[in-house]
């Protein structure tokens, strides 16, 4: 995200107001950003932990939030109202359901 200088609390208040639009619609699931602060890790699958990203990969900034619709078109709508509000584009991904969790 880049936000013009002195621009930061009126992104925020528009992103806070997209959330509270999701959650009145009962579509918000939950949110939040990313800890910068804290490196990130890999775990392999022996459990050894070795410090940063996969191979070939940037360690993703910003948030995420993770809304519960019916349709993709839905999904893309919201994340348009995400854009606009955080004044940046976003990535839009698909969890797959899986029952036995």
């Amino acid at each position: 995200m880049v936000i013009p200088e002195g621009e930061f609390q009126a992104v925020a208040d528009a992103a806070h107001a997209v959330i509270e639009e999701a959650k009145e619609a009962d579509v918000y699931v939950f949110g939040g950003g990313i800890d910068e602060d804290v490196e990130p890790v890999r775990v392999a699958p022996d459990g050894t932990v070795e410090p940063g990203t996969y191979p070939g990969l940037g360690v993703p900034n910003g948030g995420y939030t993770v809304p519960e619709l019916p349709i993709r078109e839905a999904a893309i709508e919201w994340a348009a109202k995400i854009a606009v509000a955080c004044r940046c584009a976003q990535e839009l991904r698909e969890f797959q359901y899986d029952p036995a969790s």
